[in-house]
């Protein structure tokens, strides 16, 4: 690919937009405007032509703007190098979301193999310090940017552990129901670890080849017995049947590549990244997204299409116009939100700029030129 952005993108009944229609011609885009006017939807709405409930997790039902609550579309046209794609996803109330890609029907796994995207947001500023489960979502969103199977192979592993969850918790013992989905799940699990550990290896790669005033996060997987190296589906679907009694004991599973978790230490001072200040923890988190949109742009030729919610307020102007220097330099359309327009004053004509506004919870898309 030589070149992934988005040149048109609509949304009809979605959030606090009736109707919004940007068109787009491969620049940064700065959003701006009071909190509360509707940015982060117009992010939300991108991140949704990737597969998975987007950046904030939400259900199809939740997407639909109130009072009306009669369901809801985003549609983009995507260019990807020399070829044009037509993005759509949608949810009719009460129905969940369907994708269709060029007038096609199609599963969103099948998104991923053509877009490509990346976000940070505000509540990821405590991912180094929350529970784990979502550092493990923080780095299958990761994984699955170099691996667009890799929602695939989780989604298939999930459903057999599912399964193998209910028959421990009926305390069943059919030897034979458990080695059927066992298997499943060893051969699930083998993919899902070796996909997250070459997608760190990409991304230390990446880091240590880059040239940023951002610090180098140095990652590793770690977790309970089974859930952090790469093994093959013989050893994980052996290490399942060990642990059956203890499994039963307490009605899941214990291990496996659902209980694994990320590590990140700040490399110039040896300090964990649950230990840094907020501040350091930030940029460390900055810094990944671009190590992972610098691998991408080497592997596939383009970077991805990234998301950048409330990123600006957190930088002194330094860093901020280092941040602005990084993205301009690597060709990527972002998408970035900010209370002001002087929040992207580095940007200038380097980026396209829209206003938000918002009245009687409708929300209002002007374009601005950044100054």
């Amino acid at each position: 690919m030589a070149g992934l952005y988005l040149t048109d993108l609509t949304l009809s009944h979605f959030r606090s937009h009736r109707r919004a229609a940007l068109v787009l011609d491969g620049r940064p885009v700065a959003l701006w405007g009071p909190n509360g006017a509707g940015k982060t939807n117009v992010l939300e709405a991108v991140s949704l032509l990737s597969p998975g409930r987007g950046l904030r997790r939400a259900g199809a039902e939740e997407l639909a703007r109130r009072p009306e609550a009669i369901g809801w579309k985003v549609s983009a046209v995507l260019r990807a190098g020399a070829a044009i794609h037509e993005l759509e996803t949608t949810a009719e109330a009460a129905h969940p979301r369907a994708v269709r890609i060029d007038g096609k029907a199609a599963p969103q796994a099948a998104l991923a193999r053509i877009c490509r995207i990346v976000w940070l947001v505000p509540s990821m500023d405590r991912l180094w310090i929350e529970a784990a489960e979502g550092r493990r979502r923080f780095l299958d969103r990761l994984t699955l940017s170099f691996s667009p199977h890799h929602a695939e192979a989780v989604l298939a592993y999930e459903k057999a552990m599912r399964e193998r969850n209910r028959l421990l918790k009926d305390m069943a013992r059919d030897t034979g129901w458990y080695a059927a989905l066992e298997a499943q799940m060893a051969e699930q699990g083998a993919l899902i670890q070796s996909a997250r550990a070459a997608a760190l290896a990409r991304i230390a790669t990446a880091q240590a080849a880059s040239d940023t005033a951002f610090p180098v996060a140095d990652l590793a997987l770690t977790g309970p017995e089974d859930a952090g190296d790469p093994q093959g589906a013989e050893a994980l679907a052996e290490a399942f049947a060990r642990g059956r009694s203890r499994d039963m004991a307490a009605g899941r599973t214990l291990i496996g590549p659902h209980r694994a978790d990320l590590a990140a230490t700040y490399a110039a001072k040896d300090v964990p990244a649950a230990q840094c200040s907020t501040g350091e923890q930030k940029a460390l988190l900055i810094s990944l997204i671009l190590a992972n949109a610098r691998a991408l742009a080497e592997d596939v030729g383009a970077p991805p299409i990234l998301l950048l919610d409330e990123v600006a307020a957190h930088l002194d102007a330094a860093r901020r116009a280092a941040l602005y220097d990084e993205i301009c330099a690597l060709g990527a359309q972002a998408f970035l939100t900010g209370t002001g327009f002087e929040l992207f004053d580095t940007l200038g004509p380097r980026a396209q700029g829209f206003e938000v506004t918002e009245t009687g919870g409708l929300s209002a898309l002007s374009e601005r030129p950044l100054p």
